[in-house]
């Protein structure tokens, strides 16, 4: 009797000990956990699962492994091509004109909700590393370790929830210590029953293009093909394109863009000829050694067979472009830790993983570098994202979307109600093929930021699966120069690369009318 009452006994606690194990692991099921990983500036040519020329040179496997198990999205935009704003929509799921921050450096609404605070009051543990860069101070994270400014490539300052505002100098790569920093947060988040949602944002690829050390020295053997419109001569386009400084022929600096350092007679921006010193003394004596030994033959080489013309245009494109896919060479890297480390803490199934960027940037197209403008390679953004539990993996959407999707899209997967000032839409419906979902036909951008670097001028306009307008706005009233009030029209199917403005075409007429009013409701943000 007794041997039997133990063993009733034991099986019971076994039972129960079981149905525990089970409740706790479904409580962490409904719950999925969230990475999202946004880089600077880095354009969808240089990812390897978009299948563009740089990128078959310069391959991203590891953005690639994301892809693997997910979805790619190929249609996926910003609403407005700068960096602080780009941020602030992300937080805020609104339009810029929403939420605020519309110019560069000021204007956010610090009275917004982000979706970090929904997040919270949901039992999500939230944090976020990197590159904040908002004239507000982070809100809904339960922890934070953010660079200074825009951050430094080398040996950076982080200021974190301890500090008490001080930045600490760190010694080491930019991304790679934005890694480590996130890494040591999973460590301590891994094991609690209380979801989590790690917001991870890289320095890189931002521009001046700095690489690690390590690889100071990768695709200098490469030569990148140059883009078709690398000599556009803007011929159907307004005056504003012949105002703006953000060429590869004439704009990139030698020194701090191309590190040319001897030619210190080039005349170029006070802002960049003084931020190269400041960048180069984060090197120590032993880092300054390693830099000036991989660029020393670059350098004698170009000072003594200095080209001329177009190949001079050509020597600056692939000088570009090389420290650009080194920089992001970095980043996939680091992509590569975080996901080896779901894998290896069995986080991998339960976790929604994103890779974005805030937004696109030109790699020589239409002889651009820089984001800003309305045309495709700034405008479109890449945005990868899986969740293996959850969403079949390995194909590719064409839906339309934006930057304004991103939080609605968070707190959807961590069953949040999407609050109504929200203008975008989650995209879970299209990440689960929902076959009944009505999705939006058009997308609208619009770009206010100047005057400021680049000398872009505002313009707005819509863009559907098949027709951009955008219309290029005069908004000094000192100046009333109505040549720089212009519009543009693109059949993207006829006209990918978006050289032929055929606004004063007849055929035409009747869809461009048609986007004029849809593009009515925004006019008055301009």
């Amino acid at each position: 009797m007794r041997n039997n009452f133990l063993l009733l006994l034991f099986s019971s606690l076994f039972i129960n000990t079981q149905i525990a194990d089970a409740q706790t692991k479904v409580k962490k099921s409904k719950k999925p956990n969230i990475i999202w990983i946004m880089s600077d500036d880095h354009s969808f040519q240089t990812i390897s699962a978009y299948g563009h020329p740089i990128s078959q040179l310069a391959p991203t496997p590891n953005i690639d492994r994301i892809a693997e198990k997910g979805v790619v999205f190929d249609q996926a935009f910003v609403e407005n091509s700068i960096c602080t704003p780009s941020r602030a929509t992300l937080l805020t799921g609104m339009y810029s004109k929403n939420h605020g921050q519309t110019h560069f450096g000021y204007g956010l609404d610090s009275s917004k909700m982000f979706y970090s605070e929904y997040l919270q009051k949901a039992g999500y543990h939230t944090a976020v590393f990197g590159k904040w860069h908002l004239p507000v101070e982070p809100k809904g994270f339960t922890y934070y370790d953010i660079f200074e400014d825009q951050g430094d490539y080398y040996n950076p300052t982080f200021r974190n929830s301890s500090t008490n505002g001080k930045y600490i100098q760190e010694k080491g790569y930019a991304t790679t210590l934005v890694t480590d920093h996130a890494l040591a947060w999973l460590d301590k988040e891994k094991d609690k029953e209380e979801p989590f949602c790690l917001v991870i944002l890289h320095k890189a690829p931002h521009r001046n293009w700095m690489p690690d050390l390590k690889y100071l020295n990768a695709y200098e053997d490469v030569t990148f093909p140059e883009p078709p419109t690398l000599f556009d001569d803007y011929k159907t386009r307004g005056e504003q394109m012949k105002v703006h400084e953000l060429s590869v022929a004439n704009h990139l600096g030698y020194a701090f863009d191309l590190k040319v350092e001897a030619l210190k007679d080039v005349p170029t921006q006070d802002y960049i000829r003084d931020s190269w010193p400041l960048a180069m003394n984060r090197l120590d004596g032993e880092q300054r050694a390693i830099w000036d030994k991989a660029y020393e033959n670059i350098h004698r080489d170009f000072l003594l067979n200095k080209p001329t013309g177009k190949e001079l245009v050509s020597w600056k494109y692939q000088r570009y472009i090389r420290d650009y896919c080194k920089t992001v060479k970095s980043v996939d890297e680091e992509v590569g830790r975080i996901l080896n480390y779901l894998k290896q803490n069995g986080l991998e199934d339960n976790t929604m993983i994103v890779y974005t960027s805030d937004q696109g940037f030109f790699m020589g197209e239409h002889g651009l570098y820089d984001k800003r403008f309305m045309y495709e390679e700034s405008f479109r953004t890449p945005l990868i994202m899986s969740y293996p539990s959850q969403i079949e993996g390995g194909w590719r959407s064409d839906k339309l979307v934006q930057n304004i999707d991103f939080a609605p899209t968070i707190l959807d997967v961590a069953g949040v109600a999407i609050p109504k000032d929200m203008d975008g839409k989650s995209l879970i419906p299209i990440l689960k093929k929902d076959k009944n979902l009505k999705w939006r036909d058009m997308l609208y951008y619009a770009y206010y930021d100047y005057p400021a670097v680049g000398a872009v001028r505002p313009h707005y306009g819509v863009r559907t699966d098949r027709y951009k307008l955008i219309h290029w706005k005069n908004i000094d009233p000192k100046t009333k120069l109505s040549e720089f009030d212009h519009w543009e029209f693109y059949d993207l199917k006829k006209d990918p690369q978006e050289t032929n403005n055929v606004y004063n075409k007849p055929s035409y007429g009747k869809i461009i009318k048609t986007l004029k009013e849809q593009i009515k409701p925004f006019e008055k943000s301009m």
